[in-house]
Order: structure tokens, then sequence, then C-alpha cells
């Protein structure tokens, strides 16, 4: 049986597709002198024969085809022949590529005219066209009420490495002053109550000490506040279904999060103004996408979603069941980067690491000043991101800035993982990227520290399940542009040397020229 339920015999009466757009989309790379990605005509094949079988179909581009986007043209070449309705997933950065660059290149080359609309919901029941729409619009549809997306429709989502995110994003309900206000004013009868509660949690949250995050989980005193408050408006009211009913439609779902067992509680605090914000999150996503990814045919594409092929642990935690899956091998000629691993360096947990960090970041940049282009320094610890900043400034002057995009030649720029993440696409490809330790999450931080607490709880492996697949993709995403123009880059971690994990560090930072000593010429050796 295929998936939803049709039969052999049914899907075998669909178009076969693939030759078709093999045939096209080889013709238009021919003819345009598209870059070299080794891929294109696998993909676009596959993505046809998910289509035409209605089966879900997982596709790892690699970081690079990722950063140029070069796959997406074989997507958009299955959509477009493909003579059914498709829905095309993907955020707004993909989606102006999309539709400024993509489809006006392959319009010429598409025997068959079909239309391409852009929104947020279903157009018409007698669409077969391509509906290209936000992860946003589509993920509350999909959690929520299902009626603006028909289930059965094919989907193709795109830049799935934030896919988790997303669905984060969506499901995380955010109290703040304007709820607290509409609160009072739903329950006049409890107002002082309300009142009470909200300062008596100012004061609690105002307790914790800073930290570099600006938020808390919640203990017990808070939540126990929380609980009482619930109890007063509901279950002490003179009518409950009125009390119920009342109930602001934020609060509702506020509520509905909060008698999760296993859900994820923090505030945000505001301390300039003094004031907080309440958020509550289910911790475990599998359960509530499951049901999701059964209504119709997937096809996820993203650039390095999990080291093994089969994205095992990627499914696991997206709740995905069995589907095709292939992890496109890097080119190794073209995206070879020079890469630096020193071993003789302290551990990052050690007092000795951050002197002897700046003293190796300082020779690095003496080394890079010959080298054209400019330097990145990746700093996942906010703290040592301000302090580096300020060192290096007093001595490299204003060639230092701390996340700006507007960069002469030369500028060296100390960032963090999402800002550089974030940024990359739209700054020249730099010649040599510093990282001084892994992205792998902090334990201080406390939303990573709630999600760690939640996978000790199920005796489950924390460190591999959670934190060694979300640094190996940082880590992945964050050299895109550097093997674009096969630059040069120093992870300056030793960890990647004495740590049980090191292997698959080094695995994904491959293809590279691996070398542990510093020497004069290490920036210009041959490719």
């Amino acid at each position: 049986m295929c998936q939803n339920g049709k039969s052999t015999s049914q899907a075998r009466i669909k178009p076969v597709i693939e030759a078709e757009v093999h045939q096209h989309l080889r013709a238009f790379l021919r003819q345009q002198d598209e870059p070299v990605w080794p891929h294109h005509l696998t993909l676009a094949r596959l993505v046809a024969r998910a289509l035409r079988l209605d089966r879900s179909a997982l596709l790892q581009t690699g970081s690079v085809a990722a950063y140029h986007g070069r796959y997406r043209l074989g997507y958009l070449m299955s959509a477009l022949l493909w003579p059914g309705p498709v829905v095309l997933v993907a955020p707004e950065p993909i989606r102006q590529q999309l539709l400024m660059i993509d489809l006006p290149r392959l319009r010429d080359w598409v025997p068959t005219y079909k239309s391409v609309q852009v929104g947020e919901r279903w157009p018409d029941p007698h669409f077969t066209g391509v509906l290209i729409t936000s992860p946003e619009a589509w993920l509350a549809d999909r959690l929520g009420p299902r009626t603006s997306f028909p289930n059965g429709i094919p989907t193709l989502l795109d830049g799935v490495d934030d896919l988790e995110d997303w669905v984060r994003s969506q499901l995380t309900v955010t109290i703040g002053s304007a709820d607290w206000e509409a609160l009072a004013l739903a329950y006049p009868d409890q107002q002082a109550f309300i009142r009470d509660t909200r300062v008596r949690l100012t004061h609690i949250a105002f307790q914790h000490p800073e930290n570099p995050y600006q938020c808390h989980l919640l203990d017990n005193p808070e939540q126990s506040l929380l609980r009482a408050l619930h109890q007063e408006l509901v279950d002490h009211h003179p009518q409950p279904r009125q009390a119920a009913a009342a109930m602001p439609v934020n609060w509702q779902r506020f509520w509905q999060q909060f008698a999760i067992a296993e859900r994820l509680l923090w505030l945000s605090l505001n301390r300039a103004q003094g004031q907080f914000c309440l958020h509550c999150s289910p911790i475990d996503l599998a359960p509530l996408l499951q049901p999701i990814w059964e209504q119709q045919a997937l096809v996820l594409m993203g650039a390095a979603l999990d080291q093994d092929a089969q994205a095992s642990t990627y499914r696991q935690r997206l709740g995905l069941g069995e589907m095709t899956c292939l992890k496109f091998s890097p080119d190794r000629q073209n995206e070879l980067i020079q890469l630096y691993l020193p071993d003789h360096l302290p551990l990052p947990n050690t007092p000795q690491f951050q002197a002897v960090l700046q003293s190796e970041i300082r020779q690095l940049l003496y080394f890079n000043t010959p080298n054209p282009g400019f330097t990145v320094i990746l700093v996942g610890d906010s703290p040592l991101k301000a302090q580096l900043g300020a060192t290096l400034a007093a001595e490299f002057g204003s060639r230092v800035q701390v996340e700006r995009t507007q960069l002469a030649p030369h500028s060296i720029l100390v960032t963090g993982w999402s800002f550089w993440q974030a940024q990359q696409g739209h700054l020249p490809a730099p010649s040599l990227l510093i990282m001084p330790t892994l992205p792998i999450p902090s334990l201080e931080d406390p939303l990573v520290a709630g999600r760690v607490a939640y996978y000790k709880g199920k005796r489950q492996d924390w460190f591999r399940l959670y934190l060694l697949p979300t640094a190996l993709n940082e880590l992945q995403r964050a050299l895109a542009s550097v093997r674009k123009s096969q630059g040069a880059v120093a992870l300056l971690d030793t960890r990647v040397h004495y740590r049980s994990y090191g292997h698959q560090i080094l695995e994904a930072l491959g293809p590279a020229a691996c070398t542990r000593h510093l020497h004069q010429n290490w920036l210009f050796d041959p490719q």
C-alpha cells in the first residue's frame, strides 16, 4: 500500500514524470551554463518520484548547495511539470529567491503552463497549481484548525534545518503586559487577585540573578502562584462555565500548555523596564507532529540535518516516520577548506583558556593580514564575545566590528552564531573564519538546561540526541560561505582531539585539508 491509503494500482496510473523532468532540467542547465552541482538531476528525479508515488522523502543537500540555493531548480522543475497541485513551504529569504530568480528562469523551459500563487490559504478547491506559503501559515493550520490547506496535497518543505525552531515558535505561548490587562478586564471580580499575583510574580522574577540570556525557568514558587491564579479564576468562580468562556484566547492556550506534564515554562526579563513575559512550550514535539506528517506526502529539504544518511535522530525528534532518505555527498574538489586544528591549547572549560585563546587569535590575524577579504570570529559565549571585541579593538582599532554588516576590506567581525547564520548570505565570503569553541549549546542557558533535564528524566542520551546534533548542524551551516571561496577555518577547541565525539566533528568539517601546526604559509597553501 502507498501512503495515505492509496493502492499500488492507483499509484501506477499516475504519469511517470521522472524522465521528463530529467530531460527538461538537463537541457536548461546546459543552456544556462549553470554552476556545477553534481546532484541537480538526481534530486529532481527523487522529488518527481515522491510526487508520483505519493511517498515522503528527506533530502540533505549539503551546506554549500543550500547557501547557493542550487538544488531549488530541481524541485521547482518537478513541481511545475507535475500535473497535480503542490504546496511549497519556504521561509521568506528562500521565497524571494524562488519568485525573483528561479521561477522566472524556468518558465521558458516548462512545456506547459502551470499557475503559481503566493498565499496563506488554499486558493480554490479546483486549484491545480503550486501554492507557495510560509512555514508560519502552514504550521499554524496543520497544528490548529486544518481549514486553510486541504489534506492529501503533496507538500515540499525547504530550509528544514530550522523546522524544529519553526514548530517551537508556533507552539510557544507568550503572556505579556497586554495579556494581564486583558485578563483583568475579563474577570472584573478577581481584578485584585490578578493584580496581586502579577506583582508577586514580578518580585520573584527579579530575584533571579542576572544572566546573559535574560531568562529563567520557573521554579516551584512561581508555578504555585500560577496554579492558584487558575484555580481562583475558574474553580472558585460562581459560574465555572461562564468563567472558562470569558478567558482571553491567549490565556486559554497558555493554560492548555501549562497543564501538559512535559512542557518548558520560563520567563524573560526586561530589567530596564521592570517587566517580564511568561512563556510555555511543549518539550517533546514528536507526538504533536506525527499526525501532521500523515496528512500528505512530504519532501523535506535541508542543508545538514543529521550526520546519519537516514537522519534517524532528526526524524526521531520531529516524529517523522519511514521515508526515502538521501544525503548528497559534498563536492570535494570545489568545497575543500584549509582547516587549522591545534592540539596544544587548554580545554575551553579551564581558567587558562581565555588568555591562550587571545594570543592564538592575535597570531592568526597577523598571519591573515596579507590575505584579501575579512576575518570572522564566531563566539557563542556572550561575555567572551564582548571581551574579545574590546581586547582586539584596543590592538586593531576600527577594523574590529561586533555584529555589524557594514564592513570594509580587512575588517575583523566578532559575532555570535545566530547573527552569522542570519547574515552570512548578505556578506562577502571571509578569507578566514575562527571558531574559539564548538557551538555546543551551553547548559548555562536555562532553556537548554530545561530540555536536558527532560532527556535525563527519560534516561535518554541528552548529549547525542540534542546537544551534539545541534552543534553539528550549526557548524556545517556556518562554513557555507567559506567553502564557497575555499577559504581557511581555525577551530581552537581541542575537545575535537580529546573527546569521543571528535571524529563526528571532523566528519562534519570535511572536506578539509587539516593541519595541527600553524605556519606562515598555512593560509596560502594550494587548495
